[in-house]
């Protein structure tokens, strides 16, 4: 029996994986999993331009690298707040809300 490689995942220079010949990063794939709940079906319908063979193999490497990305997630959120905190002038969605409703 001969193992076959995950041919839909690559990593670039820095080590970032991809889902290969897209402009997907697996991280986005996993965000969406582990954030909204989604499962491949319902990341396919956000992304048609996905294969669910690559959204399948992309929510593989994640939980094959489940512990590193879900800290790189982390990070990338406690940057996110850091940012919107120190940004002056930024508008939260409530208030965006009901200026559109305003109008």
């Amino acid at each position: 029996m001969t193992v076959q490689p995950i041919r839909y995942i690559q990593r670039d220079e820095r080590g970032v994986a991809w889902i290969a010949e897209t402009n997907t990063k697996v991280i986005e794939v996993a965000a969406e999993h582990s954030g909204y709940g989604w499962d491949a079906e319902e990341i396919h319908a956000a992304h048609p331009h996905l294969a669910l063979a690559q959204i399948h193999a992309a929510l593989s490497f994640y939980y094959d690298h489940k512990a590193e990305l879900d800290e790189q997630l982390q990070r990338q959120m406690a940057t996110y707040q850091r940012l919107r905190s120190e940004a002056k002038g930024q508008i939260g969605r409530g208030e965006l809300r009901d200026r559109l409703a305003r109008k």
